[in-house]
Order: C-alpha cells, then structure tokens, then sequence
C-alpha cells in the first residue's frame, strides 16, 4: 500500500484555508477597518464601538464651534421664498459607500435658503470655515442621518459653506438640491479632487 498523500486533496485543503483567510480579512475591514478610517459602518457594530468616531474625531469639536453661533441655521420643513441673488439646482448619484461634498462661496452675513432630498438615507454634515484660518476653524450646524433638509442660511464670515454627504448603503442614492442667495461661487469635492462648478437654474 503507498504511504503517497493525495495531491487532489491537499490542494482543496490549501485552497480552503485560503478562502476561509480571505473571508476571515475582508470581515475584519467591514467590521473594524472601514468605521475607523471612513466613518462607513455596514453592520452598525462600528458605532456601537465608537470606532465611527475614529474616522472624524474633530466632528464633536466642529459642532460645539457652531452650537456657539446664534441664527446661523433656520430648519424649514419646506423651502422659502428665494432669496435676492442667484439661484442654483444640483443633482448627484452617490454611488454606494461613496461621499461628495457641495460648497458655495459666501461673504459674510450673506443669506441662502436651500432644500435638498435624496431617494435614501444619507450621513450629513453641514458645516463652514472661514477664508481665512481655513478648516482648522470649521463649524457643523447639523451632523445626522437623514434623506432631506430645508431651511435658511445666513453666513457667519465670509468663507466656504455646505455640505458633505455619505451613503453608507449599498445601493446609489440620488441627491437633488436648490439653493438661492446671494452666492459667488460653487465647488465640489468627490473625496478625489476639488473642482470649481458652474452654478445652474433650475430648470
């Protein structure tokens, strides 16, 4: 009788310990890696943990900055009259555990009133910083998981104020936002590059 082991079924052996490392890794990234390092949390056992909080550590101090400020931020259920200025509408798939990120550019105590909603849920941050002192100085006036938002906005210091937006499904979710006020300009972030846009009337 030959002592041989058999070839066949040392590689499926082999092969399975492989796949069974690879499945072993990739839990590892969804449940532990990915809240830490992008705040993406599929199994929800990242927040529970608190490692969401690692991805954006400086989110808690940016809206204690803005919770200081009084009138910046009116919630609306619905969209106001426009305000004197320009108008704007915006519509952007957000490809699943993709980000994007909408900024316009305001003087100080220039005003907007705004309404976005999405066919989803999305994780928000609507947030600002100053032309001068850049985001070290960012303030949040909301941070939350919603899928719209309405209301009017008057600029604490002339800067950069919008919005960052998160899917963290695992379906595309389409956002659409109108803006109106006195707004000199507009750029967009895709967590890649940051590109200057043309601001566009509604249709």
């Amino acid at each position: 009788m030959s002592n041989q082991a058999n070839p066949g079924a040392s590689g499926r052996k082999k092969a399975l310990l492989i796949g069974g490392g690879a499945v072993v890794v990739a839990a590892i990234a969804v449940i532990f890696v990915l809240p830490a390092e992008t705040g993406i949390d599929p199994t929800g056992l990242g927040e529970q943990s608190g490692l969401t909080q690692m991805a954006n550590p400086s989110a808690a101090e940016n809206l204690a900055r803005g919770a200081k400020r009084q009138g910046v931020l009116t919630p609306l259920e619905t969209i106001a009259d426009p305000e004197p200025g320009v108008s704007d509408h915006w519509t952007y798939e957000i490809q699943p555990y993709g980000e994007i990120e909408l900024k316009y550019k305001l003087e100080k105590d220039a005003p907007i009133t705004f309404a976005w909603s999405a066919d989803g849920p999305l994780n928000m941050d609507m947030h600002a910083h100053p032309f001068d002192g850049g985001e070290a100085l960012t303030e949040s006036y909301a941070i939350t998981e919603t899928d719209h938002q309405a209301g009017r906005y008057v600029a604490a210091f002339s800067g950069i104020h919008g919005w960052h937006w998160q899917n963290r499904g695992l379906t595309p979710v389409t956002l659409t936002l109108d803006a109106s006020g006195k707004i000199s300009g507009s750029q967009v972030l895709d967590g890649r590059s940051e590109q200057d846009r043309e601001l566009t009337p509604k249709p």
